[in-house]
């Protein structure tokens, strides 16, 4: 019985581990597989061969265990060195935004192929993406920069009134 009960508590302590190492590494659920083959394989030893009063303290454990160990793992592993810990910002000097592309509000340019609404103009001499705000750009259209978001030039069709 001794030796039962030691193997079962092995077993649990396996399944711990295993869960740790699904919490650290992407299996795909695979290890949760084998921590749940494991923990129901202690269980069933438990319930078969020593006695059933042993097995539900074996359940409650495990029922506030698991959990536990969950939680407390993803919160270690907000900590560890293996997570990124900072913010990508414009504070820090982090931009996706080119700064010459704010160089181009307010320049006019013309559409060199039709905007539906994204296509390719001139402005300033250079030959550079574009997109409409979904409107239609016959090409060969002066067009004006109304903004700039991220690594997008956004334009309209220059009014010629």
């Amino acid at each position: 019985m001794n030796d039962r009960l030691l193997l079962s508590t092995i077993l649990q302590l396996v399944g711990v581990v295993v869960i740790i190492a699904e919490i650290i590494l992407p299996s795909g659920g695979i290890l949760s597989i084998v921590a749940l083959g494991v923990f129901g394989y202690s269980l069933f030893i438990v319930f078969n061969e020593i006695s059933k009063t042993i097995g539900f303290a074996f359940v409650a454990a495990d029922l506030v265990m698991i959990p536990v160990l969950v939680i407390v793992g993803l919160k270690l592993m907000a900590r560890s060195p293996v997570t990124l810990r900072k913010t990508l910002s414009r504070k820090e000097g982090v931009s996706s935004q080119s700064p010459k592309l704010d160089s181009y509000i307010d320049m006019p340019g013309t559409a060199i192929t039709d905007l539906h609404p994204a296509g390719i103009a001139v402005i300033n001499g250079k030959r550079v993406d574009v997109v409409t705000r979904g409107e239609y750009v016959q090409k060969d259209s002066a067009i004006i920069v109304t903004a700039v978001t991220g690594n997008q030039i956004i334009v309209r069709k220059k009014d010629t009134s």
